[in-house]
């Protein structure tokens, strides 16, 4: 089975946050069934793409699940008398990690200016060797993004009666030249219409592996695409 890892997210508190941030959500009063469901529908994107996913994103799945079951049971008092709101402990464990995310962030950046100077031992090749890499080629997209796009196209296609057998021999390398001469001289292709006259739900999965693997080869990169369901796919030079 061709497994594949994909560290998007570098843990369920960055995807929460993801979503929090995308939906311009309340972070001091989460709507705590809104973003389970995204949330176990991100894990069960995951399964369903055969990726791994780590202990502590079921973990956290099994939080939210406890955390709503909470919210609507009456609320717990503290000896203050006051009300305890499930959410408290998860928005507090959300806005630490947001600080040392900001955090971060801003280092990187103080990084990234101080690769700019110039000094003795410096090689244009090393730095570019630095720059190539997945994060530069996925422009604003997701690793949620790209399996709902995957999981649009699959539900697309027929599911094949359960006494049929039929050995599809496909592999990894002809869909990564398939990709290819599809794109053509053309400046882009989205995924639903690349895959949209393949039958075979086998056969789309392995195009969606052999994507994933020409971006890790830095042969195409990823846009975001108007589909909320789908995302663009351009050739890079070289």
């Amino acid at each position: 089975m061709y497994k594949i890892k994909l560290e998007q997210f570098e843990g369920p508190l960055d995807l929460l946050l993801f979503f929090i941030k995308r939906d311009e959500l309340d972070i001091y009063d989460i709507p705590i069934s809104y973003i389970t469901k995204n949330f176990i529908e991100y894990i069960n994107l995951m399964e369903e793409l055969n990726l791994e996913i780590a202990g502590d994103f079921i973990l956290m799945a099994a939080t939210l699940m406890q955390i709503k079951v909470k919210m609507l049971l009456p609320r717990e008092k503290n000896p203050k008398g006051e009300e305890i709101d499930p959410r408290e402990e998860l928005v507090q464990k959300l806005l630490e990690y947001k600080r040392y995310k900001e955090m971060s962030e801003e280092f990187s950046i103080l990084e990234s200016e101080q690769r700019k100077v110039f000094y003795r031992g410096y090689f244009e090749e090393d730095e570019k060797q630095k720059m190539d890499d997945l994060g530069t080629l996925l422009k604003n997209i997701t690793l949620f993004d790209l399996a709902r796009a995957f999981k649009k196209a699959i539900d697309s296609k027929p599911i094949a009666p359960i006494h049929t057998i039929e050995k599809i021999n496909i592999t990894i390398e002809e869909q990564m030249n398939f990709v290819l001469n599809k794109i053509g001289s053309n400046r882009s292709i989205s995924f639903l219409v690349l895959v949209e006259e393949i039958t075979h739900r086998i056969i789309v999965v392995v195009t969606f592996i052999a994507v994933l693997e020409m971006v890790k080869l830095g042969k195409i990169d990823l846009h975001e695409s108007e589909n909320f369901n789908d995302f663009e796919i351009f050739k890079l030079n070289g």
